[in-house]
């Protein structure tokens, strides 16, 4: 009974409230967005089930639109969805259309724990796996203040997973050319509506800095984001050149550094930061390196090189620079859990599972080690010890790709 209780599905969450009066019966109700606690076929069987008439569009006869929370209801060119600026002129002219965000309609639901589930707390492994974006960018939102830790154990940093998912739309529509003033007016437009646009205002400007500044140093024009050479046809005399819309700063107001101006561990870590996002793998190693020259008792450091290792495919190098990491900090559960698939990679499987045991002994509901120890369990046909493991993932998460893999390793245990 145990194992069944963590594969509950979108119907088993919600079949519990149906025999209650349907809250929805009368609605014409439509959705728009990306929703963040379910597909929208699942959340228009729902509405039907609720006692409503879904359908896939709007028209003025919809009297109820309900709006997705992951990210913001924004198309390719950065505006509102076409439904909510339908629905904003009707309700402009006198019509009754009710204008929900997705919490507010899981709320009438008495979907609580779905509603939560909205702003669940994931760390940066499952973060990068739900968002499809590497660990190394979300690091680097954090750093520049796009996205804060809700709170943090043993170095280890849990995120707002709804934060996040608007960070990375805005970003996604910036790199696509939509400028900063048209984005800024289309979450203006949003605000009369939809609660939290102020905060996403801020994330903007921040974005927007970090996307659109290029830095002249003795070299040219450089983009510190990717490091990446940009062609300057007006040289040293002009503030414009062939990047419209890019701010052009000197180098001693660079936010990245550049190599000449490298002094400390920091601004080393930092460089090698960028080089591991952008792939230049061998020289984000030794920027890592250089930076450790400076500071050898940087546990963050070794943590970056052993990845910047991995990543090359030195595993051995990786190997021992998270030990290094660990011997460091002896509670850096990153380290640990990294130290433990690193292991398992080469073989050394009982190393693996001590070090996931270690990891766990410190923060017991520490995510990424229950399920990379599941898995590993599994591998060596301990699937019967690996079960508790997948559902005290589920239990902190339901959503993403690694709960996909935990329901259906379970789905399989439990025949």
């Amino acid at each position: 009974m145990l194992a069944m209780a963590a594969v509950d599905t979108t119907a088993s969450h919600t079949d519990a409230s149906l025999p209650s009066s349907p809250c929805l019966q009368g609605e014409r109700l439509s959705f728009t967005g990306t929703l963040a606690s379910m597909t929208h076929r699942q959340a228009m069987d729902l509405a039907e089930q609720h006692g409503a008439a879904t359908t896939h569009s709007v028209s003025k006869q919809t009297t109820m639109l309900v709006v997705g929370e992951e990210g913001w209801p924004l198309e390719r060119d950065g505006t509102p969805s076409v439904k909510l600026r339908e629905v904003t002129e009707w309700r402009q002219q006198g019509l009754d259309i009710k204008v929900l965000p997705e919490s507010e309609w899981l709320h009438l639901l008495g979907l609580e724990e779905r509603r939560r589930d909205l702003h669940r707390l994931l760390t940066p492994a499952m973060l990068s796996q739900s968002l499809e974006v590497s660990v190394g960018l979300i690091r680097h939102w954090q750093r520049i203040g796009l996205i804060k830790p809700v709170k943090k154990v043993y170095r280890l940093p849990y995120f707002d997973f709804q934060e996040a998912a608007c960070v990375r739309r805005l970003s996604e529509l910036l790199q696509a050319g939509v400028s900063q003033h048209e984005l800024e007016g289309s979450l203006s437009r949003l605000q009369a509506m939809l609660p939290g646009t102020e905060h996403s205002l801020a994330q903007l400007t921040l974005l927007a800095r970090d996307h659109h500044i290029v830095i002249r140093d003795e070299a040219g024009l450089i983009e510190p984001i990717s490091q990446q050479r940009l062609f300057d046809f007006f040289g040293d005399t002009a503030e414009e050149s062939s990047s419209p819309g890019k701010t052009i700063l000197s180098l001693s107001d660079s936010v990245v550094p550049s190599v000449a101006q490298l002094n400390t561990a920091a601004e080393w870590l930092e460089r090698g930061s960028h080089l591991l996002e952008e792939a230049r793998l061998t020289d984000a190693v030794e920027a890592f390196r250089c930076g450790l020259m400076s500071d050898p008792s940087n546990p963050e450091a070794h943590l970056h090189l052993a990845e910047a290792l991995y990543r090359t495919g030195n595993l051995t190098g990786a190997f021992e620079r998270f030990h290094i990491a660990i011997e460091l900090d002896q509670q850096y559960l990153e380290a640990w859990t990294q130290l433990g698939c690193v292991a398992d990679e080469l073989g050394q499987t009982q190393s693996a599972l001590e070090a996931f045991d270690i990891a766990l002994q410190s923060h017991a509901d520490y995510p990424d080690a229950h399920f990379h120890k599941a898995e590993l369990l599994h591998r060596l046909n301990r699937t019967a010890e690996a079960i508790p493991h997948w559902q005290a993932y589920l239990a902190q998460d339901q959503r993403g790709p690694w709960a996909d893999v935990a329901r259906q390793r379970l789905e399989v245990a439990v025949r």
